[in-house]
C-alpha cells in the first residue's frame, strides 16, 4: 500500500508537443510514491516487467510517458493488446529482439487482468505489480492546483482549504471539479473565488457537499 505520510512533490515532463506552451506535471504523492520510486529503477524490476494499474484518471499514461523517456519499453492499455504481441515483448526484454534487453513497463486499467494465454499469465505473475490509491489530503490539494494551473485557472487564496474537505476523494473527481470550477468562472466572467468554489461543488457533487463545515 501506499505510504500516506508520502511528501507531495512534482515531476515536470519534457514531452510536450512542439509549439505547445503547456507542461504536463505529474504530482507525487501517498497514492503514487511507491510506484514513482519503482519506476526509477527499472533496472530492479524482477524479469525486467512491471505491471502498472490504478483508478481512472490517476496518471497511469503521465507514469508510462515518464517511464519511457527513461527507456522503458511502455504499453498502455495492454489488457487490449494481443497476448501474443505481448508475449513477444516479454521474451525481448529478457534476452533480445526488437527492444533488446529494455524492461518493459505494462500499463492496464482492467481489474482483475484476465489473461488467457497460460505462458504469458505465468511470466507477468511473477512480474513487479504497482497498484495506484487514492490521494490523501495533502495530495488533493497539489492536484487541484496543477490541474488549475494546467487550464490557466487562478484560484483565489483559500480554495484547497474549502475544497479539500468538501471534494470526493479520487483522482476523476478532483479533475471533474476543477474543470467545472473553469467552466463557471469563465461563464460568469467572474474570478473563481468562493461562491464560484460552492457552484461547482453543487453541480459536481450536490449542495450538501458544498454547505459541510
Amino acid at each position: 500500500m501506499p505510504s500516506a505520510t508520502a511528501p507531495v512533490s512534482q515531476i515536470a515532463l519534457p514531452l510536450e508537443p512542439a509549439g505547445s506552451d503547456q507542461v504536463s506535471r505529474i504530482v507525487v504523492g501517498n497514492a503514487n510514491a511507491e510506484a514513482v520510486e519503482a519506476l526509477r529503477e527499472p533496472g530492479r524490476w524482477p524479469f525486467h516487467t512491471a505491471i502498472l494499474t490504478g483508478p481512472p484518471r490517476s496518471g497511469k499514461t503521465l507514469l508510462g510517458r515518464w517511464a519511457a523517456a527513461q527507456g522503458v519499453d511502455v504499453i498502455d492499455d495492454a489488457e487490449k493488446v494481443e497476448e501474443d504481441a505481448l508475449f513477444h515483448r516479454w521474451n525481448a526484454s529478457q534476452q533480445g529482439g526488437s527492444r533488446a534487453g529494455e524492461p518493459l513497463l505494462l500499463i492496464t486499467s482492467a481489474q482483475p487482468w484476465t489473461i488467457a494465454l497460460p505462458d504469458l499469465r505465468s511470466r507477468l505473475g511473477g512480474s513487479l505489480h504497482l497498484e495506484l490509491g487514492e490521494p490523501d489530503d495533502a495530495m488533493a490539494a497539489q492536484l487541484i492546483e496543477s490541474l488549475a494551473a494546467q487550464r490557466g485557472l487562478s484560484l483565489a487564496d483559500g480554495a484547497t482549504d474549502y475544497l479539500v474537505p468538501r471534494t470526493a476523494r479520487s483522482f476523476a473527481d478532483l479533475e471533474r471539479l476543477v474543470r467545472m470550477i473553469d467552466q463557471i468562472s469563465l461563464e460568469r466572467a467572474a474570478p473563481a473565488t468562493m461562491s464560484v468554489w460552492r457552484a461547482a461543488l453543487e453541480a459536481v457533487q450536490g449542495p450538501e457537499q458544498a454547505n459541510l463545515l
